[in-house]
């Protein structure tokens, strides 16, 4: 994986928040995301598409929902960058975090997304 493409990848603040949010929680669907972000669908999957194209995220369709994980191909030195972003900075995605915690209806609670 080139260094390059991976900080070009992650220079957009939806696409690393997305990123280090789906790090922080182990998978999201895109409706999470949305509430997270508040950001519309298309936007976030627009991202999710750069970030998937980066091989950095892998979907997983189940029904009509599209949920997200980071690729399990990463390189360990792209997780320990992101773990370590994470554990130095937990102020950044921690609004996201709340946003998602009040999300009703959550996938994970719940029988359905969005």
């Amino acid at each position: 994986m080139n260094p390059v493409s991976v900080f070009k990848c992650l220079a957009d603040d939806t696409r690393l928040r997305s990123l280090l949010l789906i790090a922080s929680e182990g998978e999201l669907c895109v409706c999470e995301l949305m509430c997270a972000l508040d950001q519309s669908q298309p936007k976030i999957s627009r991202h999710l598409a750069q970030l998937r194209n980066c091989d950095l995220l892998q979907d997983e369709r189940r029904g009509q929902w599209v949920y997200y994980r980071l690729a399990p191909s990463l390189p360990q030195w792209v997780t320990d960058i992101l773990q370590q972003t994470l554990q130095a900075i937990p102020g950044f995605i921690q609004p996201n975090h709340q946003a998602l915690s009040q999300m009703q209806d959550r996938p994970s609670s719940a029988a359905n997304c969005c």
